[in-house]
């Protein structure tokens, strides 16, 4: 805990340096296990922030009905490491009607009306599509006999059967990369001012965007989730224009960022343990086994933060109420206390149910689909290359609250 830290061991330094520096972006599980060996709970300085680094602590917080996400009217701190950029940055500044900003019961009034088009029943049904949708890919990168991973797969696929499920028409979609991206970056630590500039800007172009697609299905109403919450929202009582909107956001763009470093990053752990490449190959029904290890050891989501209603103690302190708490999801992954050998990316490793989607009423709505997509591409991807070598041995990795690489350059035959 905080009171017997070693004295040689600054976490307030670790933390910055996982936040900002380059070396704790490229790895911060070194410093997630330092953390969690010597302040597995840890306070800030000011006392309004503490942090997580074990996993019993994390996914208690993740699901303890005393804290929620943070109320609007509150003005959060900055976390430790972050530029002057951040400073007092207000939980007003996201958007009121987001799912991902909600508690109950407006949370749970929206999530039961989307939930129905991600069960796992209607996610198996997509298979068929997912594939077809694949091929295309595969042929070009096939041809070519070289491709960036994240270009021409990681990203397409994803948007492509996000964009059919909520109903995005197949023109729009190409457009939606670099907007998303720009979105994404209000979740990351230690963004720039002109970084939140860009996402403030985005995400004002977005709600254009689906605005007008709104009023397009209401005239032409199609076969797809956005058209189905178009009858909802015109009954008048469950669900808003403004809700809407900001929840064909928060499906589209999640439904397919996440998705795509799910699939860069086990990629990239196949070429790097190229004994587990060859082991997936010979026993194809470790696939599920493989997708979770992914998850946890790479995790696509590396952080997430609540907000105390009440006092509850963690780890043997009491943390008051009107605190932030940030769980370092890709720390508990590492947890040796329920991971054995944490540090080892094996694809047989069973009991595995790691944090990467959360835990709780916030976990990740389109986690099935996720793992759905990353199975389709990864059989794709053994059944039709004998060889995929990486032709960039450290491509360079970005972004912290969403972990992925900026390219994965490889050749295929």
């Amino acid at each position: 805990m905080t009171a017997t830290t070693p004295e040689s061991f600054n976490p307030d330094a670790t933390i910055a340096e996982i936040f900002s520096s380059a070396e704790g972006r490229k790895d911060p599980y070194s410093r997630y296990r330092s953390l969690r060996e010597n302040t597995p709970v840890h306070v800030s300085p000011e006392g309004a922030l503490w942090y997580l680094s074990n996993f019993e602590d994390c996914r208690t917080v993740l699901r303890d009905p005393r804290l929620g996400k943070t109320p609007r009217d509150v003005v959060r701190p900055s976390l430790d490491g972050a530029p002057e950029s951040l400073r007092a940055q207000r939980a007003e500044d996201a958007p009121a009607s987001s799912m991902l900003f909600l508690n109950p019961p407006d949370h749970t009034r929206l999530r039961s009306l989307v939930s129905r088009e991600f069960t796992p029943k209607r996610i198996d049904d997509l298979r068929p599509r997912m594939d077809a949708l694949a091929a295309p890919m595969l042929d070009g990168m096939a041809r070519a006999g070289t491709a960036d991973v994240m270009e021409e797969l990681a990203w397409r696929l994803p948007v492509a059967v996000i964009g059919e499920l909520v109903g995005v028409p197949e023109e729009d979609r190409e457009s939606f990369r670099g907007t998303v991206r720009d979105l994404v970056v209000l979740l990351e630590v230690g963004a720039s001012a002109e970084e939140n500039e860009r996402g403030i800007a985005a995400g004002a172009r977005l709600r254009i965007y689906f605005r007008e697609l709104i009023a397009k299905k209401r005239l032409n109403p199609t076969e797809d989730l956005l058209t189905a919450l178009i009858a909802v929202e015109e009954a008048g009582d469950r669900l808003s224009e403004e809700e809407l909107i900001t929840t064909m956001i928060l499906l589209f763009a999640a439904g397919f960022e996440t998705t795509t470093n799910l699939i860069g990053n086990g990629l990239w752990l196949l070429m790097r343990y190229p004994e587990q490449f060859q082991l997936l190959r010979e026993q194809p029904n470790l696939m599920g086994g493989f997708i979770e290890e992914v998850l946890r050891f790479e995790a696509p989501v590396q952080l997430n933060a609540r907000w105390t209603f009440d006092e509850i103690e963690i780890g043997g302190l009491t943390i008051p109420a009107g605190r932030t708490v940030v769980t370092f999801l890709g720390g508990a992954n590492r947890d040796p206390q329920r991971f054995p050998k944490p540090e080892t990316f094996d694809i047989t490793r069973t009991d595995n149910q790691p944090l990467s989607f959360g835990f709780g009423i916030h976990h990740c709505l389109g986690a099935h689909l996720a793992r759905a997509e990353g199975k389709a591409v990864f059989e794709a991807l053994l059944d039709r290359f004998s060889v995929i070598e990486p032709t960039e041995i450290d491509p360079p990795w970005h972004g912290f609250t969403l972990r992925g690489l900026e390219r994965l350059p490889v050749r295929l035959s």
